[in-house]
């Protein structure tokens, strides 16, 4: 891997949090979690993907949810104590959160949004999520990454 370092390992870096980096191969288009995992020899139990979501007034909310699951929608909204939510359009993604779609991690977006991860991360020890960039996955420990996004675990997906 280069000596490049996203902004969500600086962040992991200047908080001392270890972690692991993963780099796959993106030529092919593959980047959805699944064929990720796939590519980098994990499990999906243990792939992460970062959703954004945006209520009616304009609220921003990140979840964090195993690959192979949906973000259940009303579930979403009643864990963030809102009436309605949906998923922010791909166009909005970088301007809100300065990543692009397909590399976008729970650390370091441009704002500290209300970030909620998938109640069954408790089971695990470490978690992969995106780097901040296609290509990249990034392997911590669950709690340093609850830690780190100040999140909280809640059940959102189904």
């Amino acid at each position: 891997m280069s000596g490049t370092k996203t902004n969500a390992m600086r962040i992991l870096d200047s908080k001392k949090v270890q972690y692991q980096t993963f780099s796959y191969e993106i030529t092919d288009g593959k980047i959805d979690g699944v064929s990720v995992a796939n590519k980098i020899g994990k499990e999906p139990e243990m792939v992460y993907k970062t959703l954004v979501s945006i209520t009616p007034s304009k609220s921003i909310y990140v979840f964090v949810i195993p690959v192979e699951k949906e973000l259940d929608l009303k579930l979403a909204a009643k864990v963030a104590g809102e009436k309605k939510l949906e998923l922010l359009p791909v166009k909005d993604l970088l301007t809100n959160t300065g990543y692009v779609r397909g590399g976008c991690s729970p650390i370091g977006m441009k704002k500290q949004f209300p970030t909620i991860i998938e109640q069954s991360a408790d089971q695990l020890s470490e978690i992969i999520v995106s780097g901040g960039k296609i290509g990249i996955q990034l392997q911590l420990n669950v709690n340093d990454l609850i830690q780190t996004t100040r999140s909280k675990l809640a059940k959102v997906a189904k």
